[in-house]
């Protein structure tokens, strides 16, 4: 990654260690090329989408443009208010002549009625369903497509961590209901191919077009690796595809936590991360780097919150901090390093998210992000409870 030589440090607002401008290192995209196989293109335009409405507006809007092509990835794709809003716009796109592709995961989708994916289909969007089950290995339950992926005439594209579906407009539980919170990313430009090309993949492997695994006998050469952030026009964006037993994004996390010199700030809905990710955590902390975590207080799989919370007191004793949302479900899958690297996708740190799912995330080298990004991060905390060692477990 693009790493660099700390300068002395001083503290600004709301705790925070900054350090100076410093010299740039190795290059990040060849970093990203090397340890995630991820294309990294420059002169992208990035902007930040905080929530479900603000998330849902940009998707519907870019749909409600789009001329040749929508392509719509979601492993949840509900038929409630929100999802029939989509079902609309999609529909609409098509009478415009665009060729409109929605692809669903057979769990995520378990609760989405059968009769409004029919009726997408006789309105002309193709739609299809990524492994359903059936007599094969693991029966077809596992891996999942997990991720959530727009992409419009292959020029913009959003991901991150929202689905389709109420949980992010109003929230689900009967008492105390807000809306989930979670973050998502509009990505304009160059990386938008590797979007698109990223859909393309997994199209093929639903359809049957692609014998899983044939990639290892394909030789792709590295493209982007090149570029650097001190002449490069920003930002930089790598697409990290994630992969069953591939491990990109927990190398992609062990590779920024030897790069950081200042801050590792960290959101993530589903936590249960491996020996080797708490190590390269732990280490950054014992080494002066400011590490935060933030997870949920209440989780819509609460047996998830309680195997988190076993890795409470192995974090706390070592300097790193923790903090609890305090409303319905914190469901973003955000990472910012030294307020210069984003990563915004749909990969929790859990051996599903980073050993056994197909994910998809965004990793963005670029300052002016970065400094959004931190911004969101901290507004985040006030609405959070940091956890002490008195009440951790584990």
């Amino acid at each position: 990654m693009h790493s660099h030589r700390a300068l002395p440090a001083r503290r600004g607002p709301e705790g925070r260690v900054e350090n100076a401008p410093v010299a740039p290192g190795p290059s990040f995209s060849r970093g990203l090329w090397r340890i995630a196989a991820a294309d990294v293109s420059s002169n992208n335009r990035v902007r930040l989408l905080r929530d479900g409405p603000a998330t849902f507006d940009a998707m519907i809007e870019l749909i409600e443009r789009a001329t040749t092509s929508v392509a719509l990835e979601s492993y949840i794709f509900r038929s409630d208010e929100v999802g029939k809003r989509f079902g609309d716009a999609l529909t609409r796109a098509v009478e415009r002549g665009a060729n409109v592709r929605l692809l669903l995961d057979w769990v995520g989708a378990r609760g989405t009625s059968r009769g409004f994916i029919r009726q997408l289909m006789r309105s002309g969007v193709e739609v299809q369903v990524f492994n359903r089950p059936g007599l094969r290995r693991w029966f077809g339950f596992v891996p999942r497509d997990h991720r959530k992926l727009l992409v419009i005439d292959e020029t913009v594209g959003i991901t991150g961590g929202v689905g389709v579906g109420r949980e992010w407009t109003t929230g689900i539980l009967k008492r105390h209901r807000s809306r989930w919170r979670d973050t998502a990313v509009v990505i304009e430009g160059p990386a938008a191919k590797d979007m698109i090309s990223a859909f393309e993949t997994m199209w093929r492997r639903t359809v049957g077009r692609e014998r899983r695994g044939s990639h290892r006998f394909l030789r792709r050469a590295a493209r982007g690796s090149h570029l650097d952030p001190s002449t490069h026009t920003p930002a930089l964006v790598g697409i990290i595809e994630g992969e069953p037993l591939r491990l990109r994004v927990s190398r992609a996390l062990q590779i920024q936590a030897i790069s950081a010199e200042r801050s590792i700030w960290i959101a993530t809905a589903y936590f249960a991360p491996s020996p080797s990710e708490v190590e390269a955590l732990n280490g950054a902390a014992r080494d002066g780097v400011d590490v935060r975590i933030l997870l949920p207080s209440r989780n819509d799989h609460p047996w998830v919150s309680l195997l988190a919370r076993r890795y409470y007191r192995r974090l706390l004793t070592n300097g790193v901090r923790l903090w609890e949302w305090q409303g319905e479900m914190m469901h973003a899958k955000t990472s910012v390093i030294d307020g210069r690297w984003v990563r915004v996708g749909s990969t929790d740190f859990n051996p599903l998210g980073v050993a056994i799912n197909y994910e998809l995330d965004a990793v963005i080298e670029d300052p002016a992000l970065g400094e959004q990004a931190e911004a969101m991060f901290l507004a985040d905390l006030e609405n959070s409870k940091e956890v002490g060692l008195r009440g951790a477990r584990g």
